[in-house]
């Protein structure tokens, strides 16, 4: 604003200019509000990515499991997370571990990685539990592998002394020395659910869509036989007895030696030791159920198209556990059904 001398009758005067807006004003404010308007999709974008790694990615939860009790508990997760905990579980029982350690080796990789397999992390860090190289848990190779990963895992939880009656917070911590120990808690109860029903104590609990996935590398009853030794271990199949298509497996190798034919895709796992609880002092029949739960659990991955245990059946796509057809009728696919012994778990895989 600026004054201008003027004469008059009243003698010097002043014209008082107003100057125009600013045309710079609207402009800037333009600017202004694009650049909020971008921080705000910015922000949006990295929570949706934190919300995606905590909970395991964008895939569609294919996967549920629910309380035995009934009180109306549950967890839906994806086909990718159902078979790293399906392993972790398998190894730990392997091992002798009871169910408790499970709980606490799921909840600590439910918060490591989302219960999945990744290939990053802080500094070093990979795998299901973020475990560290140059921490001494083994090489990058070894610990990309989800079985030694969790072997390592409750190689280290064994050694703390009362693990099983510590909050699980306190348990896991002991182990993985994390930034933010008390992290762990929050999964506590998911982990409770997924390890009674991959233990196999809460018997048909767990359950898939078992929609097939595009990225699997190998399916059909070779795949399933060497995906239950790389689980359960290499001398799981031979002590059992387990048969491939009607074929006595020979030897507990990873490299399937039995071709699968259109009339063989069947994988019968014996559960039966005698009556004698096992190493995680488990009877047959939740040996079984941790047999089953675990097949269904890598139904996508290995194109597992139905499982039957106990005289009852998943199918893939039909929603859950259901009573088996009675022994010797045919099935939803035209093989015999019904198993309802406890003493062998019947896999049906292949396209």
């Amino acid at each position: 604003m600026s004054r201008t001398p003027r004469e008059g009758r009243a003698g010097l005067q002043y014209l008082v200019r107003v100057p125009d807006p600013s045309p710079t004003r609207p402009k800037r404010r333009g600017r202004l509000f694009r650049y909020t308007a971008a921080l705000l999709v910015l922000c949006g974008v990295a929570a949706y990515l934190v919300v995606q790694y905590v909970t395991g990615g964008g895939g569609a939860r294919g996967c549920t499991v629910v309380a035995a009790s009934g009180d109306g508990a549950s967890y839906e997760f994806t086909p990718e997370q159902a078979v790293n905990a399906a392993t972790i579980a398998a190894v730990g029982t392997g091992r002798g571990m009871p169910e408790r350690a499970v709980t606490i080796a799921i909840a600590t990789a439910l918060q490591e990685s989302g219960l999945r397999n990744i290939e990053h992390g802080d500094r070093d860090s990979l795998g299901l539990f973020q475990q560290r190289p140059s921490m001494g848990w083994g090489t990058e190779r070894q610990i990309m592998d989800p079985a030694y990963a969790a072997g390592i895992f409750y190689a280290h939880l064994d050694k703390v002394p009362g693990y099983t009656e510590l909050p699980l917070t306190v348990a896991a911590q002991r182990v993985q020395r994390s930034g933010y120990p008390e992290a762990y808690a929050k999964h506590e109860p998911d982990a409770s659910l997924l390890s009674a029903a991959l233990t196999g104590r809460a018997a048909a609990t767990l359950t898939c869509d078992g929609r097939p996935e595009r990225t699997a590398s190998a399916t059909g009853p070779d795949a399933v036989r060497a995906a239950l030794v790389r689980d359960f271990g290499r001398d799981a199949l031979q002590e059992t007895g387990a048969e491939v298509g009607g074929t006595p497996v020979p030897s507990p190798s990873p490299s399937p030696s039995v071709t699968a034919t259109a009339h063989g895709r069947t994988v019968t796992v014996p559960v039966s030791e005698g009556g004698k609880p096992d190493a995680a002092g488990r009877d047959e029949r939740t040996r079984g159920w941790q047999l089953a739960q675990w097949a269904v659990a890598n139904s996508s991955a290995l194109h597992i198209r139905r499982v039957t245990y106990a005289g009852r059946e998943w199918t893939a796509g039909g929603g859950g556990w259901r009573t088996a057809a009675p022994q010797g009728t045919a099935g939803p696919q035209g093989a015999a059904g019904g198993e309802r012994s406890v003493g062998a778990v019947r896999i049906v895989a292949g396209q």
